[in-house]
């Protein structure tokens, strides 16, 4: 068994990362660390890890913290994953996770994107009742003097 392998390739094995591209684009924009705050090492993307070492991921809003348990290069079942690596993520970390997630549905902005089912009827019942009840024969040729 190996005593040390590539950050990117482990990160992309445990399926922290969907692709290895993406693990080692992560780790050449500093999104990846070695080591417990606040001494965290910048990990290139050739960084190995070894079985103890703590490797913190921002993903944000959320920095992801992980306890290497072993090593490997090949992709795990997700079933696996629970053997190789210990998720120690702070627990503020996760709830800020929870308040982004109900946030989300809570605070959506008017206009932004397509209305809702319920928007369109609100809509559609607004208009009917304008058009039925109001004149609009403006004049706007008349100089309000």
């Amino acid at each position: 068994m190996k005593e040390e392998v590539r950050i990117d390739k482990w990160l992309w094995a445990v399926r922290v990362f969907k692709t290895r591209t993406i693990a080692t684009e992560a780790c050449k924009k500093g999104r990846v660390t070695l080591g417990n705050a606040p001494s965290d090492t910048i990990a290139k993307p050739s960084r190995t890890v070894r079985v103890g070492d703590i490797v913190n991921v921002r993903k944000p809003p959320v920095t992801y913290s992980f306890r290497v348990r072993a090593l490997t290069e090949n992709r795990l079942g997700a079933r696996l994953v629970p053997d190789y690596m210990e998720n120690v993520t702070p627990q503020a970390q996760l709830d800020l996770l929870e308040v982004v997630k109900i946030s989300g549905f809570i605070d959506r902005r008017k206009g932004l994107g397509r209305p809702t089912k319920r928007e369109g009827r609100e809509l559609a019942r607004f208009t009917d009742d304008i058009s039925d009840g109001w004149d609009f024969d403006f004049d706007f040729d008349d100089n309000d003097e």
